[in-house]
């Protein structure tokens, strides 16, 4: 798998997915500065956490206008894979690959914990190496992480099956306490109709090595480099 991640002035995950990619991969991804509208083909774009452009205007809405991003939705729209992580989700509703959009969190607090998230969907290239149903844990770190889309668009991505994680306790129940930032349905991540576009606040490179007390978002990596090898 060839894999590239976008890295933008206020990035402050992009090291973290360089290393949770390397070690699945192995092999460094390619890192692209938020200025480069070219780059060579990959399999996956990654576009990390952090805070781009400061979090200016609203979070992801100067960063989705790069050239970077341009050609990120141009390859996506191709059907390239697309991974955003926290303010990479941000982006990515920004950009409008995906529906809805992150507002503050309902506490209006920086919020910098793990949680529990229950896989809805279990399908290559994202989720393929999770059950359906599983309960996972996974570090969040956001100030705007509360998903909000309208109630037709929220019929539309569940019923369609485009829900990919949920907040929830320990024993898979999407409860309001499990709830962190206030996420219509306790939504924590969603894909694109086509499937290849995912956009999650969590930070799975945060528990991708046994070091880092866990491994639970490894599968992740692994399975992109399972689906694409």
């Amino acid at each position: 798998m060839k894999a590239a991640v976008i890295v933008f002035p206020g990035s402050n995950c992009d090291r973290d997915i360089q290393v949770a990619l390397t070690q699945s991969m192995g092999r460094p991804p390619l890192m692209v500065w938020h200025r480069e509208d070219a780059f060579p083909p990959v399999d996956l774009i990654v576009v990390p956490g952090g805070f781009s452009y400061g979090d200016y205007l609203r979070a992801g809405a100067m960063a989705a206008n790069s050239p970077a991003m341009v050609e990120t939705k141009r390859r996506a729209d191709a059907g390239v894979a697309v991974l955003g992580i926290c303010n990479g989700f941000q982006i990515l509703a920004e950009t409008r690959l995906l529906p809805g959009v992150l507002m503050r969190n309902a506490s209006l607090r920086f919020i910098c914990r793990d949680v529990h998230l229950r896989v809805e969907e279990s399908r290559p290239p994202f989720t393929g190496n999770y059950r359906k149903g599983q309960v996972i844990r996974i570090p969040i770190a956001h100030h705007d992480g509360n998903y909000f889309a309208d109630d037709e668009t929220l019929a539309r991505i569940e019923g369609e099956g485009r829900v990919a994680f949920r907040y929830t306790d320990r024993s898979g129940k999407p409860t309001a306490r499990a709830n962190p930032n206030g996420s219509s349905a306790n939504i924590a991540g969603i894909v694109n109709q086509a499937g290849n576009v995912l956009g999650m606040m969590p930070h799975p490179e945060r528990l991708a090595d046994q070091a880092l007390s866990g491994t639970d978002g490894r599968a992740m990596f692994d399975g992109l480099v399972g689906a694409f090898a």
